[in-house]
This record gives C-alpha cells, sequence and structure tokens, in this order.
C-alpha cells in the first residue's frame, strides 16, 4: 500500500483519536501492514497530515519505542 492508496478514515474515527491524542488517553490498536495484523499499546502522540495521508504518531505504553503509523491501516483502537 503506498501513500497514493491512502483511503480516507471516518470522520468519527479520526476525532476519537484527536481525542485520545488531546486527553492522553492510551489505546489498544489492532493494525496491519504488507506482513498481516498487529496489535500494540500506545500513548498516541499526535494526528497529522503529510504527503496526502493521515498519520498517527505515537510512543508505545512501555516508554521503548516511538512510531507513526497511517490511519487508514488501523483497524481498531479501543482505549485501555
Amino acid at each position: 500500500m503506498s501513500d497514493e492508496d491512502y483511503v480516507p478514515i471516518a470522520c468519527a474515527f479520526h476525532e476519537a483519536l484527536e481525542f485520545a491524542v488531546l486527553r492522553r488517553s492510551p489505546l489498544h490498536l489492532t493494525y496491519r501492514d504488507a506482513v498481516g495484523e498487529h496489535q500494540v499499546r500506545v500513548m498516541p502522540t499526535d494526528v497529522a497530515t503529510r504527503g496526502g495521508a493521515e498519520w498517527l504518531s505515537y510512543r508505545h505504553v512501555s516508554g521503548e519505542a516511538e512510531g507513526i503509523l497511517r490511519l487508514d491501516r488501523i483497524i481498531r483502537a479501543e482505549p485501555l
């Protein structure tokens, strides 16, 4: 999946992710990539648009690493 293939997500889902950032609410994310589905526990830090796609920046709840994930690859985002 390339940036040109970005599929906009539902406004309500986008808003829920933005609220999680503002409230500093940890999330249990399920997302897909070229390898398959993955689950992570994260603290979302930002939702941003760049390169024609929307992205979620986060750090793992354990504090070990940071990452970024394209929003249309997120299958589920549940509060911890």
